[in-house]
């Protein structure tokens, strides 16, 4: 769908002198996502990549690992009462075999464009239920040197902010600093599904070479969802949050934040970093 943008008129004021102008705004509509015709959950996203979005987003629930576990992503036609599609409601329905867990009754929820999920329960299922433990993967070696660019590169992908600045990005990389996929979203949480969703579409999970570059904070939710795709290394350009951290030091992820030209803070994982002999801490 191409509903990325839409125009609204602005009343712009420059140094006192005031005009009228059309400008341009990133979109923001809702998304059901159903499990088998079951309501599972409701996020706020821009419009586009819906089918990667909702089997990203049912990577990181556990439900799915490859993409021989999904039978079909359709949008739902008559999804309101005059029967209209409105490109707002996806059915995912899982391939013969595959369980459907029971995950209604606590993920049933609405998800605004920055929320996540936190808390002991979360931290242990996310340890419990990952498909791809990091830490039997064979290890990913990073140099701060290639980090320190991979910003100004993500920045430079980002088309829909250019014209809106009002997008969240992440973007995959691999070891060596290729760009291998970027997607934006009004939510961040969204953009990583997108990524995760297009690479189990075309059977590319886990992501064990890759490295997850935000342009936010870390939440927690970011971390899981790196931990759930096999990703071994989440970056990002803001600070990551207690429980990020924690999950991180339990699955065994590289998290780095305040990434920000040569300079970054490391709170777990520093193993796969390439650094120099640091000095004692004091």
């Amino acid at each position: 769908m191409g509903r990325v943008t839409e125009r609204r008129r602005v009343i712009r004021i420059r140094d006192g002198a005031v005009s009228s102008r059309p400008d341009t705004l990133v979109a923001e509509e809702p998304l059901e996502i159903r499990l088998n015709g079951k309501p599972l959950a409701i996020t706020m996203r821009t419009p586009g990549d819906d089918f990667a979005l909702a089997a990203g987003f049912l990577v990181s629930e556990g439900v799915l690992a490859e993409a021989s576990d999904v039978r079909s992503i359709v949008y739902c036609a008559g999804a309101t009462d005059d029967g209209t599609n409105t490109y707002n409601v996806v059915d995912v329905q899982l391939a013969a075999g595959v369980a459907v867990p029971d995950i209604t009754l606590e993920r049933n929820v609405y998800t605004t464009s920055s929320c996540g999920l936190c808390g002991k329960a979360s931290l242990d299922a996310v340890r419990t239920t990952a498909r791809f433990p990091i830490a039997d993967r064979p290890p990913v070696r990073v140099d701060p040197e290639l980090l320190a660019v991979l910003p100004e590169r993500l920045r430079a992908a980002q088309r829909v902010f250019d014209r809106t600045g009002g997008l969240h990005a992440a973007a995959l990389f691999s070891e060596t600093g290729e760009l291998l996929d970027v997607r934006e979203d009004v939510g961040r949480h969204n953009a990583v599904d997108k990524l995760v969703g297009r690479a189990l579409r075309e059977d590319r999970l886990p992501l064990d070479r890759a490295i997850l570059l935000v342009s936010g904070r870390a939440s927690f939710e970011l971390a899981q969802k790196a931990v759930m795709a096999g990703i071994p290394v989440l970056a990002a350009v803001s600070a990551p949050s207690s429980l990020a951290v924690d999950l991180a030091a339990g699955t065994g992820l590289t998290l780095i934040g305040f990434l920000r030209g040569r300079n970054m803070n490391v709170y777990a994982g520093e193993h796969r970093l390439v650094l120099e002999e640091a000095a004692p801490l004091i």
